[in-house]
């Protein structure tokens, strides 16, 4: 009898996985946020801190990367130990339920959170075909976006009654973490390549060698900060008294969390099949005039229409941007490479996510909130312009034959 395929695993796993994954999401996008602004009355700087914990383990994935390298640990048992840290944190700030240890914990465990994304793009890039690379991922992807778009309605209620009761909430997302790591650890992955080095920021050279790499991730540095600058300004917004927006915390979970996650299910196997089948860069520029058109609509109007037709343009969006995130180094880097490419980009995420909301709190201190969103929008619109020569040029990506070839250091 014929066990299942490393596919199969995977993909059993995954499914599975996207369940905790969701939960965690509502964590980074709303609620640790939300409870750092309702029930600490966090400052700027917190607030940002907070808003940005999971970019610092962005910026150390060439470090992750090579470190996994060097210790001969597979990726899936790696992705498995860092998920175990992230349980320990969210439990120490259930326990000790002070804003320090909040701001710390959550940038801890949103920092092992990330940390891991190069390790399961190495997987995705080994177990799964290239020609339904985008299709599988989706396919997971709506499962995690449901369970997002649900936990959201149920933990904002439930916060919405009792807001002193987050120390639970920090309890489930603790379980999440727990149940992700021992999925993890039943995955099929192998032990990293090693070459060119043992330095480990080693990755850093194909940015400087691959001159496509480095156009798109130019494009990339551009739209993502305008993003992530705005990101965290949507809870604020809704939230802080000086926008007189007077909303409840359950009105904010649905408008941050629910509304769109549910565009985001609805268009994600839509986003999936257009990832394997259409022009790479003419898919990031549509992308990017999307999440362009969904911030003016959130921020510039001050009406519930306005506020509904942001969040669910920003879903739609948002829907193509995880597939195009997740996989789009599959496209352009040697296949023993993916997770060196990764991780250069992951890192640079980090750079801006670390900067961008710092950046957005303190401007919104000195600039009125539409402003912001114009200027992000501008952002958003320049890092189109960059990849115009790459869609005239009507290339999809990079055959194998062309991808760069390495060099030893």
């Amino acid at each position: 009898m014929v066990g299942p395929t490393n596919t199969e695993l995977t993909y059993r796993y995954e499914r599975w996985r996207a369940i905790t994954s969701g939960i965690l999401e509502t964590a980074g996008t709303t609620f640790l946020l939300l409870i750092a602004v309702t029930w600490f009355n966090a400052g700027a700087t917190a607030k940002a801190l907070v808003a940005g914990g999971g970019s610092l383990g962005l910026v150390i994935t060439p470090l992750v990367v090579s470190a996994v390298a060097a210790l001969g640990w597979k990726t899936a048992q790696a992705a498995s130990r860092l998920a175990a840290v992230g349980a320990a944190c969210f439990i120490v700030m259930a326990a000790v339920p002070v804003l320090p240890v909040f701001v710390i914990g959550s940038i801890l465990a949103l920092t092992a959170s990330s940390a891991a994304i190069p390790l399961l793009t190495q997987i995705y890039q080994e177990n799964y075909p290239e020609k339904t690379r985008g299709h599988l991922f989706s396919r997971t992807v709506m499962v995690r976006i449901g369970t997002a778009a649900l936990f959201s309605e149920l933990a904002g209620r439930a916060l919405s009654e009792n807001i002193g009761g987050f120390r639970w909430l920090l309890l489930v997302f603790a379980g999440a973490f727990a149940c992700a790591g021992f999925l993890l650890a039943r995955y099929p992955s192998s032990i990293l390549t090693v070459r060119g080095g043992t330095h480990p920021l080693r990755a850093l050279r194909f940015a400087r060698q691959d001159v496509l790499f480095r156009q798109t991730l130019i494009c990339w540095m551009l739209m993502g900060f305008a993003n992530l600058m705005m990101l965290p300004m949507r809870v604020d917004y809704l939230a802080s008294p000086k926008y007189g927006m007077d909303m409840t915390v359950g009105e904010i979970a649905f408008l941050v969390g629910v509304l769109p996650n549910a565009a985001r299910l609805l268009l994600s196997p839509v986003w999936g099949w257009l990832f394997d089948r259409t022009n790479f860069f003419a898919l990031r520029v549509i992308l990017n005039l999307g999440y362009a058109l969904g911030i003016l609509s959130f921020f510039t109007s001050s009406s519930i229409s306005g506020l509904i037709c942001g969040a669910v343009v920003f879903g739609i969006s948002n829907a193509g941007g995880d597939v195009a995130w997740s996989l789009w180094v599959t496209k352009f880097a040697p296949p023993e490479h993916v997770a060196d490419y990764m991780s250069v980009h992951t890192c640079l995420t980090g750079v801006r996510g670390i900067l961008a909301p710092l950046a957005g709190f303190h401007l919104a201190r000195q600039f009125p909130i539409e402003t912001l969103g114009w200027v992000a929008a501008g952002l958003i619109v320049a890092s189109c312009f960059v990849l115009l020569p790459e869609l005239w040029s009507g290339r999809k990506g990079r055959p194998a034959e062309a991808l760069v070839e390495e060099v030893s250091d």
